[in-house]
């Protein structure tokens, strides 16, 4: 009976899901099920740990971590970001340093502590040199050195795939606020 009830269920959200693909229905207009099955919160615990302890948006840091990894702790990318929130291991030394550590390893970077902490730790130090949530998405995606170029150039975010991260991202946070609403903390 157990079986016959999830096979049910899951006939349920397969039909709704592709209802709202054929109805054209936005994400937030789902059901908030369907995106948290979509959209997964694992390391919930951690997420909400370090985006309050960096005063972010807890939604905001879900978003990123979905966007740059799936929530996949060893994925690695074709440039060498590494862990949950892809960061480049140069960038993980300069954050120990910075907040104390004594003995990184670019191999502690798979674990989903110490990745989440550093890549909330980054993007709030982002956030408060940019002012602007989307400036520091953009210096996320393709480093601190090119926004600060485009700016000095007066052309905002300029690459057309990092506008795309950069919307990507935001619209994922509102979808982790959708699903999952007041267990993503705002800041």
């Amino acid at each position: 009976m157990k079986r016959g009830r999830l096979l049910l269920v899951l006939a349920v959200v397969v039909v709704a899901g592709g209802t709202a693909v054929v109805l054209g229905v936005t994400p937030v207009d789902r059901p908030a099920f369907i995106d948290r099955i979509e959209y997964p919160l694992d390391y919930g615990d951690l997420v909400r740990t370090h985006a309050a302890r960096n005063r972010l948006d807890a939604a905001l840091v879900a978003a990123v971590i979905y966007e740059e990894s799936r929530f996949r702790p060893h994925a690695l990318s074709n440039v060498g970001a590494m862990g949950l929130m892809q960061i480049q291991p140069a960038t993980a030394e300069t954050i120990a340093r910075q907040t104390g550590g004594t003995s990184f390893r670019v191999s502690d970077l798979y674990d989903p502590a110490v990745n989440i902490s550093y890549g909330s730790w980054y993007l709030r130090r982002l956030i408060d040199k940019y002012g602007n949530e989307r400036l520091a998405l953009a210096a996320y995606n393709a480093g601190e050195t090119t926004v600060d170029r485009w700016l000095h150039e007066g052309k905002g975010i300029a690459a057309p795939d990092v506008r795309g991260y950069v919307d990507g991202v935001e619209g994922t946070k509102k979808i982790y606020r959708h699903a999952y609403g007041g267990d993503l903390p705002p800041a």
